[in-house]
């Protein structure tokens, strides 16, 4: 629980941001003569394609980073590291995309919606489609989920219920944005950013002022063996069941429909003034999302290490098992941070960083979502419809999408671990929708109907999968990682759009002759901006960047060695031997399995007594998951079962209760 002074900067907060939202919304200080703003369908909802590259890039962060990321990423900091820091940093390369081809694209098709774009481009189903699919995505993924989250940190810290505390910030957050449209929501989501990547930081130099810097960190990580948390990418068999190959091959495929193909980001570029600010704000942006890595992953993984040092108090969040065994739930470590690490006063700065975050992510759907639906579904069906009618719709439509994200919390909070919930849902949702954009923006033979069957098709088979692994969860279906299920389920849906092109050939219009790229290189012949903020010289320095935060941050599996000597009883020798020869080679198998190699035995009679010199080295990422995986298997539960009798540990092994040593290396030849 937070303290007065926290819950009075939270609650003013508050009152600012609502007032701002409005004046922003509602046109602020008008200029003499000049129409009101706002009543406009291209005021509301693209801002008068007024926006400039600053503002593009910090509403494109706000709308991406919500109370769910800094929650949910210290969470997966404390549990695997610097691991899930591949969905920030894996933006990068997908917004440099989005800057190079798809940006300046939209904005030469003159487009409000992505799904008016792909009628231009293909068909009306195919508009349908997506406009039904980008409404059900915002309400859940970016709403919903955010709501809860944030409902889960705000009864933590407030001793609110859940559903009270969400339901008020969400009609507070509604007010102004369904008043006062994309204007009002950019602008508060600029001011937001600032604050929710200020909170982050307190609570970042909080932690490192705790634990004593990087290097006792790093000395901490040494010490319980858990040096894999450093790293990024991580080897083929990870518990994590997230590959190096995985990340970079199904990451393009959750990262292009999110980043290029989803209203609720690509709108903020949709805004802009130009093809140059388009470009510029989504390239800021991605020099941004370097940070999430370091203020909001970071911190989580400094928690770990400060309990292990014992100085965060984790026993709240830990229960016992039937078994025995004691269970963290992590979920809620990010308040148990702000409770316990930051001081009274700037805690209610966190506060107001996580309403900052929650109230963007929600501000920023709902904008859309209303857009979606005035120009995609009630301007089709009453083409005559006014520049009013169609914001009024809109806002009604938001108001309705907000009341059904509540009512969906319930169902949503069964999940276990929130952000690999979105992620494993959006890798079921991508596939055909990154197929169709990515093939309509390059290929000129890609045809209406070829698209239209893939849409259709491709969503049945992502939730087909989707459901056949939950209901079955012990398949060999349901072992893939989500990461690879994206791209295997993108490569169906490539395969079946190239097939039909061919067989059902594209007619093309006066208009959607002009909607594809003649070459990969035609955006590229744009000269843009001169100096340092030309588009092409800020994509290569953010690749740069990129190469070397990835090569830094890759990890260096170094050989763990261990080794334990017992002695072994005399009149047990010949059992041990035979039993060796029976049981072993089972054995054998299965720490191999588990990233264990070069295991070796020695039997040796020194003066008369009998000495088990054990060795092996571990070249895995997560020593303790390849254990418990070695422990569960029944070969090797048998062979410690049936040798325990017959060895006698050393004294000082079994006054500590540990046998096997990670052993320091002196020296080391090949």
């Amino acid at each position: 629980m937070i303290k007065t002074p926290d819950i009075i900067v939270s609650v003013l907060y508050i009152l600012g941001i609502v007032t701002v939202g409005l004046w922003a919304g509602l046109g602020g200080r008008r200029r003499p003569g000049r129409k009101r703003k706002g009543t406009s369908s291209s005021d509301y909802f693209l801002a008068g394609k007024s926006l400039r590259w600053p503002m593009i890039g910090l509403a494109l962060f706000a709308t991406n980073i919500s109370c769910l990321h800094l929650v949910s990423l210290a969470q997966s900091g404390f549990d695997t590291g610097l691991l899930s820091g591949n969905f920030e940093w894996m933006a990068a390369f997908t917004l440099i995309l989005l800057a190079l081809f798809f940006a300046p694209f939209y904005i030469r098709s003159n487009v409000s919606t992505l799904p008016d774009f792909l009628e231009r481009r293909y068909n009306r189903a195919c508009r349908d489609w997506l406009t039904f699919v980008s409404i059900l995505s915002a309400i859940i993924i970016h709403i919903a989920f955010s709501l809860l989250t944030g409902g889960i940190v705000l009864e933590n810290l407030f001793g609110i219920d859940m559903y009270t505390s969400v339901t008020v910030i969400a009609v507070i957050t509604a007010v102004y944005t369904i008043i006062g449209g994309l204007r009002a929501v950019v602008v508060t989501e600029s001011i937001q950013t600032v604050v929710l990547v200020a909170g982050a930081v307190v609570i970042t130099v909080a932690c490192f002022t705790k634990m004593g810097g990087w290097h006792s960190m790093v000395a901490t990580l040494q010490e319980t063996h858990h040096m894999e948390k450093l790293s990024i990418l991580r080897p083929h068999g990870d518990s994590s069941g997230l590959p190096w190959y995985a990340v970079f091959l199904g990451y393009p495929v959750l990262g292009i429909w999110y980043w290029c193909a989803d209203q609720t980001i690509v709108q903020r570029v949709l805004g802009a003034r130009d093809a140059d600010h388009a470009r510029t704000g989504a390239l800021f942006c991605g020099f941004i999302k370097i940070l999430p890595v370091f203020i909001f992953i970071v911190p989580g993984l400094m928690a770990y290490t400060l309990s292990q040092k014992g100085l965060l108090d984790i026993h709240t969040l830990q229960t016992v098992g039937a078994d025995g065994k004691t269970f963290t739930n992590s979920k809620s470590i990010y308040t148990l941070m702000i409770t316990q690490l930051v001081p009274t006063g700037l805690a209610g700065i966190i506060v107001a960083a996580l309403l900052s975050g929650l109230m963007s992510q929600v501000s920023g759907a709902l904008n859309s979502i209303s857009t979606l639906v005035s120009f995609d579904l009630y301007k089709r069906w009453w083409p005559a419809a006014d520049e009013r009618q169609l914001v009024k719709v809109g806002r009604i439509a938001a108001g309705i999408a907000l009341v059904f994200s509540i009512f969906l919390l319930p169902l949503l909070n069964h999940y276990g671990s929130i952000f690999n919930g979105i992620n494993d849902i959006i890798a079921h949702i991508a596939p055909p929708i990154t197929c169709v954009f990515v093939l309509g923006v390059f290929w000129k033979r890609a045809s209406a109907r070829a698209a239209q069957v893939t849409l259709l098709a491709g969503s049945l088979l992502g939730a087909l999968v989707y459901t056949l692994n939950k209901l079955y969860p012990h398949t060999a279906m349901a072992a893939i990682p989500f990461m690879m299920m994206a791209f295997y389920l993108f490569v169906a849906c490539l395969v079946l759009q190239v097939v039909l092109s061919l067989v059902f050939p594209m007619e093309h219009t006066a208009e959607s002759a002009g909607l594809y790229w003649k070459s990969p290189l035609e955006p590229l012949h744009d000269k843009g901006w001169k100096g340092l903020a030309n588009y092409k010289f800020l994509s290569l320095l953010l690749l740069a960047v990129m190469i070397v935060l990835y090569w830094l941050f890759r990890g260096e599996h170094k050989v763990q060695r261990y080794g334990m000597v017992t002695g072994l009883r005399t009149d047990k020798v010949v059992y041990y031997e035979q039993l060796h020869t029976a049981v072993w080679p089972g054995v054998l198998k299965k720490i191999e399995e588990c990233n264990i190699q070069n295991y070796s035995i020695y039997l040796q009679n020194i003066d008369g007594k009998y000495f088990l010199f054990s060795y092996f080295e571990y070249v895995g990422a997560d020593f303790d998951a390849d254990m418990k995986k070695m422990a569960a298997d029944s070969t090797t539960q048998r062979w410690w079962r049936e040798t325990a009798p017959t060895q006698i540990p050393l004294p000082e092994a079994a006054a500590s209760g540990q046998t096997w040593t990670n052993m320091k290396e002196v020296f080391h030849t090949h």
